[in-house]
């Protein structure tokens, strides 16, 4: 969810970043009265996110322009259709407009990669979720993406749930450690109202973390047929979670194989900016 105080944070900083010291072009090149109309265009299919912060870069730089959004998050459009129109004085239309664009084509890009992956499982029970490989300072905006797109967000931060991975397995079950053992002393530190995610890469770690108190096994880098096996063998008593190797060839594999959730970190590093422009004419 992006917050308000979010919002203007991020955008407010991408704004100074890209003129720190006001758009020389503009102040140079056109008549402070000047007024402007402009069209955000998709270029090419795709799904929308970033409706709110592409309006909001306006709103900042000049509070006289307005944005009319004809298209809402998470909605399908084709290439040409008309996403929103912004009015008002012409400067400030030019001075957001790079701004504006960065952020709805990046997000656009990653709801409208995460709707493939989604309609890739449909009539599955898995569901697809992002991961924490984000953009450094654009989590929230980026994680809105995917839900927009159909997806579903996995822990925020560090601090909202345990996940153990290969490296925290390693240095728990150092000098011979057992991992049940380790598990359970764990969650005695935790409030109860903590969610524990245990990542395994080889079918033999099952038991002993089901036994340690996991409440979501992560099974990483297993084949369909491993997952089905790890999926009989957990039986319900741990949410079965895959990912590594995970793209469009493969996921609907994965997701026959019984896992109910499926997380994939391209949603967010690997999607690619969407192509919108934005058309100017003077009003």
């Amino acid at each position: 969810m992006i917050t308000p105080a979010t919002l203007t944070r991020v955008v407010s900083a991408a704004l100074e970043e890209d003129a720190p010291w006001g758009d020389l072009t503009s102040t140079s090149l056109i008549p402070a009265d000047a007024a402007a109309v402009a069209d955000l265009v998709a270029r090419e299919p795709g799904v929308l996110a970033g409706g709110a912060v592409f309006a909001t870069a306006f709103a900042l730089t000049d509070p006289d322009i307005t944005v009319d959004l004809h298209v809402a998050d998470g909605d399908r459009f084709e290439a040409g259709d008309v996403l929103a129109t912004v009015t008002g004085p012409a400067r400030g239309i030019l001075t957001a407009e790079r701004v504006a664009l960065n952020f709805t084509q990046r997000l656009s890009g990653i709801a409208t990669l995460t709707a493939a992956y989604v309609d890739e499982i449909a009539g599955t029970e898995a569901r697809i979720a992002d991961t924490r490989k984000t953009t450094p300072g654009l989590r929230a905006f980026e994680r809105h993406a995917v839900v927009s797109g159909g997806g579903h967000n996995h822990r925020y931060s560090l601090s909202d749930a345990v996940m153990a991975k290969d490296n925290h397995l390693a240095l728990l079950t150092r000098d011979g450690g057992d991992l049940a053992a380790g598990l359970r002393a764990a969650r005695e530190r935790l409030p109860h109202t903590a969610h524990v995610v245990v990542e395994v890469d080889r079918i033999d770690q099952i038991v002993a973390v089901i036994d340690g108190g996991a409440d979501t096994i992560l099974l990483d880098n297993f084949t369909p047929e491993q997952l089905r096996e790890a999926v009989a063998l957990i039986d319900g008593r741990a949410v079965a979670e895959a990912s590594g190797g995970v793209n469009l060839d493969t996921v609907r594999a994965i997701a026959q194989s019984g896992v109910q959730v499926i997380s994939v970190g391209a949603l967010t590093h690997s999607a690619r900016a969407l192509d919108l422009g934005l058309d100017v004419r003077i009003g």
